[in-house]
């Protein structure tokens, strides 16, 4: 259900702006985006798991409210981010 220590700094250096980039909007929606990812594939075959499923729920509700900031204070930025994360809006 996590996401291995590899497959985080990937994510990272997929996504961040500098180097030694790890608190950035992009790299944070990114990490949140692998582990909603993950989440949903462990509810195929867990779907009674409630409260794995609260976790869930709290990991969207923080992604929302980062791409809310992203597309406050830099609007290119925000949509960069949810084309290439493939994201809705």
């Amino acid at each position: 259900m996590s996401i291995t220590a590899e497959r985080k700094a990937e994510v990272i250096k997929g996504n961040a702006r500098a180097t030694g980039d790890t608190g950035s909007p992009e790299v944070q929606v990114s990490i949140l985006t692998e582990r909603i990812a993950n989440l949903t594939e462990h509810f195929k075959t867990h779907a009674k798991d409630n409260h794995s499923r609260r976790g869930l729920l709290v990991l969207v509700n923080k992604r929302r409210s980062l791409l809310d900031y992203l597309k406050k204070i830099d609007q290119s930025r925000y949509t960069d981010l949810i084309t290439k994360l493939g994201l809705r809006k």
